[in-house]
């Protein structure tokens, strides 16, 4: 209903208005075109929002809720909506996810979450099961024709190129190393955008590595080890097992570019920005669409332009000015069209 999708987007934006005023009352500052700068020394926890919907939510997710990656993006943007909800993570067994999914939906949970790639194969199972709960499933772009079932994704790809771009600038053209876990999902897209990012500005060598694991933090951290000993001058990486590279990065003293949620907890003399998923832009038009009957058979992303992305840089860092104000203009020609990252 239209006025309930008004009261929705008055509430959402009432709540994001309320983290612009605390990050302006912290001293840091927040941009129109797709990047917030924090201050050095002040607490990132995210700011609870007012609850948009009365629906019973659960999350199955492969990593700890508070891994400051993959799952707890998921987590922040929930809580950014005012929910509280039902979390089965750690879930790297795909098996123990299933049981988890199939166990919340016998509990007349109202929506479950499915936040993880791998699960696509148990969900296409369990959701025909149970046609009055709906099913909310990513990292996908594809509902794999279920009426029940929602996908999202991020076009990861996007601020993985602002970041490859900031990179550039601070290397001065010098090799930059890459840490990724297994090809695939928005992994993949990030790399790919990062590594564009930097070679559109200049940088030669670009050399990914990937370990083949969301969450060996050891092989993480020997393919960062590995790449500092070739000479790179800054890292990334993606996955809940990146923080064994930002290790290295920070007893290294290497610029970290992050991605999925804000890494400045990691390092905060390292990390220069991290490209952070609001998936409470997308999320709030699902629980809409729920309540108002529809319960899948859409996948929605999130970008620059719709502020599902957002690249939050490190104050601690002290990134020049001129490197922000380019990157600026980057996401500008992004959001216009001018500028296409490789997905």
């Amino acid at each position: 209903m239209k006025t309930n999708r008004s009261r929705r987007f008055l509430t959402l934006l009432t709540a994001l208005l309320a983290l612009s005023m605390f990050a302006a009352a912290c001293g840091g500052s927040e941009s129109a075109t797709g990047t917030a700068t924090s201050e050095c020394g002040t607490d990132n926890a995210v700011v609870k929002g007012d609850k948009v919907t009365d629906l019973s939510v659960a999350v199955v997710a492969p990593s700890d809720s508070q891994d400051l990656a993959f799952t707890q993006s998921m987590i922040d943007s929930l809580t950014r909506l005012g929910i509280e909800p039902q979390v089965t993570d750690g879930t790297f067994q795909v098996e123990v996810a299933a049981d988890a999914i199939r166990g919340y939906a016998e509990d007349g949970i109202n929506v479950i979450i499915v936040h993880g790639t791998q699960y696509g194969g148990s969900l296409a199972e369990i959701a025909p099961d149970f046609p009055e709960t709906s099913f909310i499933w990513g990292t996908a772009t594809s509902t794999q024709g279920i009426a029940n079932i929602f996908a999202y994704y991020p076009e990861a790809q996007q601020g993985g190129y602002v970041n490859g771009w900031i990179a550039s600038e601070l290397t001065g053209g010098g090799a930059i190393g890459v840490v990724g876990p297994v090809e695939a999902g928005d992994a993949v897209a990030y790399i790919n955008g990062f590594k564009a990012g930097a070679e559109a500005n200049g940088v030669s060598n670009v050399a990914v590595t990937y370990t083949g694991s969301f969450s060996d933090v050891a092989l993480a951290t020997e393919a960062a080890e590995a790449l500092v000993t070739v000479g790179v001058e800054a890292l990334t990486g993606t996955s809940q097992s990146a923080v064994g590279a930002v290790n290295v990065a920070d007893e290294n003293g290497i610029p970290w570019f992050g991605t999925q949620s804000n890494q400045e907890a990691w390092s905060t003399d390292q990390v220069v920005a991290s490209q952070v998923y609001h998936w409470e832009v997308i999320l709030d038009d699902m629980f809409e669409m729920i309540e108002e009957g529809t319960l899948g058979g859409e996948a929605m992303s999130l970008t620059l332009e719709n502020g599902g992305l957002l690249v939050e840089i490190n104050g601690c860092f002290n990134l020049d000015s001129d490197i922000e104000s380019g990157a600026q203009d980057i996401i500008k020609k992004i959001i216009a069209g001018d500028i296409n990252p490789p997905a």
